[in-house]
């Protein structure tokens, strides 16, 4: 299916093959999709929503983008994910926590989107403090001490990145659909083992009920 396809059917409203959206976000990560298209797809699923089946194909697209870690470590690999609000520092604390009996939590975080800080803004505050490391760096440190909290890396959903931007900027953060695709295709991709899902409700986070 074309991407002009893709974009007219999801801007009606019109049923699309899971396929395609699959398809578009693996396409993202690959360079192959425009910032001007990236931005029509995120509106039409803004305004319209996908179908669960789409949610599923645009976050295995994603995952899909890059590579799919897989750990041999001695312990459960496990993480969390608030959906973002002011003052929101659960991660921050839960992670060395984890980490202290027994779980490895390799966790791959955002920055804050709309008006929320993320978890990745408040380290950065940090004069000095690094969030960017290699694929091996970031094994190493999950594997001496049991946690870290790090940027995605351009080889880990890829896709995400580029889509995370341009929703920032398109005023299509709040999309559900979205939300959803962009939590788990860097979750997945991270090779977890469980998952717990941190939902912050109100006037300060991201969804407000």
């Amino acid at each position: 299916m074309l991407t002009r396809d893709l974009l007219l059917a999801l801007r009606e409203g019109w049923p699309v093959p899971p396929e395609a959206v699959q398809a578009f976000g693996a396409n993202l990560g690959a360079g192959e999709i425009s910032d001007a298209q990236a931005g029509a797809f995120a509106m039409a699923i803004c305004l319209q929503g996908l179908s669960e089946e789409g949610r599923v194909a645009l976050t295995l697209g994603m995952r899909d983008s890059g590579k799919v870690l897989n750990w041999d470590l001695p312990g459960k690999v496990i993480d969390k994910h608030s959906t973002g609000g002011v003052g929101d520092s659960v991660s921050l604390i839960l992670a060395p926590m984890l980490a202290a009996v027994g779980a490895y939590v390799p966790m791959i975080s955002g920055r804050g989107l709309g008006h929320t800080g993320g978890t990745l803004d408040k380290l950065e505050a940090i004069p000095g403090l690094k969030t960017q490391f290699t694929e091996a760096e970031f094994r190493a440190i999950v594997a001496k001490v049991g946690c870290a909290i790090v940027a995605p890396s351009p080889d880990i959903a890829p896709a995400d990145q580029r889509l995370y931007a341009v929703r920032d900027v398109t005023g299509t953060v709040r999309s559900r659909d979205l939300i959803t695709a962009s939590i788990l295709a860097k979750k997945l991709a991270a090779g977890l083992e469980g998952l717990v899902l941190d939902v912050k409700t109100g006037s300060g986070a991201v969804m407000s009920d």
